[in-house]
């Protein structure tokens, strides 16, 4: 990434641990103050970076739920209206670490018993997405439709994008792209993506 100053172009490097889970909204909702959530009760260590991606720190702040590729953070869930939304970062592989068997398993299985049937994924940092069997995303949509919930994935990068409709994915999970979400409530991304997906099944 650059930016100009007085004409002239100066590059500003990026790490891994510059990307930090989406913050803006923690004054409505904290994960591990949430006892529903499978984050309840974690605590992080500000000073110390000992998350990698391969080899590469990341932020404290990212939540680990058992991918050694890919990591999490729930940014916010409202059991009334039955929906959740969680940021990733990271590379999602199933073929090597069946990270969406994971996923399934520690986090969005929880979730569903405690009432969550909607689920919006944010992947504007999934790196890359590798595929292997589609069984637990078929088992995951068919979990879901009974009570009219859905799984979408928002502004993956368009090289994830091409594998994830590669792979057939997209038989169970909407891809849809709402850049200017991290200006919204997330009352509104709800209303926004909830809208579409009627209009869609419609």
């Amino acid at each position: 990434m650059n930016f100009v100053s007085e004409g002239e172009w100066y590059p500003i490097q990026f790490t891994m641990q510059d990307i930090e889970p989406y913050f803006n909204w923690r004054h409505l909702y904290v994960a591990e103050e949430d006892p529903a959530s499978p984050f309840y009760g974690r605590e992080y260590n500000e000073f110390e970076f000992t998350q990698v991606i391969y080899n590469f720190y990341i932020h404290p702040q990212w939540d680990d739920f058992g991918s050694r590729t890919l990591y999490m953070k729930l940014l916010f869930t409202d059991y009334d209206q039955g929906y959740a939304i969680i940021e990733l970062l990271g590379e999602w592989n199933d073929a090597i670490e069946n990270d969406i068997m994971t996923l399934r398993r520690e986090v969005t299985d929880h979730l569903f018993k405690a009432g969550i049937r909607r689920f919006i994924i944010i992947g504007d940092n999934i790196l890359n997405f590798h595929s292997s069997d589609d069984s637990y995303y078929e088992e995951w949509f068919e979990q879901l439709e009974e009570d009219n919930g859905w799984v979408v994935i928002l502004n993956l990068p368009e090289h994830s994008k091409h594998d994830f409709t590669k792979a057939r994915i997209t038989r169970y999970i909407e891809l849809l792209y709402l850049l200017e979400w991290r200006t919204l409530k997330p009352e509104a991304v709800f209303a926004f993506i909830d809208g579409e997906m009627q209009r869609r099944l419609r």
